[in-house]
Order: C-alpha cells, then sequence, then structure tokens
C-alpha cells in the first residue's frame, strides 16, 4: 500500500494596508465588538496583532505583555483624558480671569468691554 503525505505549504503572513489597520482600530476602540469579533471577520491571524495595531495607531494606552496592568477599558480612559483636559481648561481660565481683573486696575478700565465693542463692529449686521 502506498502512502502519500500532503505536504502544506506553509501560510505566508498577510500584509495588511496601514488604512486597514486604522480601520481595524477604530473599529476596535468605538466599542461593542472585542478582538476576537474582529480577527473572525477580517480574517487576521495571530492573537495579539489586534493589540500591536492599537498600540502603534490607536488614541488609548495598551500595556505591553510585560506590564501587569489589564488593558484599561477605552471609554473609561477617553472618561479620564477628558477629565484631566477639563481640569486644565478649568485653570487656564482662572488665570485669563486673574489677567483681565490685574490688567482692568491697572488701565482703570473694563477691558472686556472694549474687546467686546471691537469686536461688534467687525461682526455683519443682522437685517430685520
Amino acid at each position: 500500500m502506498l502512502q502519500f503525505k500532503i505536504k502544506k505549504s506553509p501560510a505566508s503572513p498577510a500584509v495588511f494596508s496601514e488604512s486597514f489597520k486604522k480601520r481595524v482600530v477604530r473599529e476596535f476602540e468605538k466599542g461593542g465588538v472585542t478582538k476576537d469579533f474582529l480577527r473572525t471577520k477580517y480574517a487576521i491571524s495571530g492573537n495579539s496583532r489586534i493589540l500591536e495595531w492599537c498600540r502603534k495607531y490607536g488614541k488609548f494606552v495598551y500595556p505591553c505583555a510585560s506590564d501587569s496592568i489589564i488593558m484599561k477599558d477605552p471609554q473609561k480612559q477617553r472618561i479620564k483624558e477628558l477629565e484631566e483636559k477639563l481640569k486644565y481648561a478649568e485653570l487656564k481660565l482662572k488665570v485669563y480671569d486673574k489677567l483681565i481683573e490685574v490688567t482692568n486696575r491697572e488701565l482703570s478700565t473694563d477691558i472686556v468691554k472694549k474687546i467686546e465693542a471691537e469686536l461688534s463692529k467687525s461682526w455683519p449686521q443682522s437685517k430685520k
């Protein structure tokens, strides 16, 4: 009896374009789908390939395998980012308010009213 061994050719790793990778990362970061779902949907091999793309193209922080931290929830991370931006904006607003207060005291005038008056001259007047 003759036995033949069928040799499978090694599958070459798929090469994905940068735009495709970014699209997959956006879809994952938008939420509602898992990495496993995306791997199946787009026939992406490798358990960590999407995670690698997220580290490279994503908006959020994705820890390396050596880190003991579990990957953060993208929505919670985005909320934290926005809270930090809000805190910075509030601090900046306080500085501007203080600057206006000092300027008004030094010039003995209301600088905001002067700026509003100048801006209103340049705004188009609405017709009634």
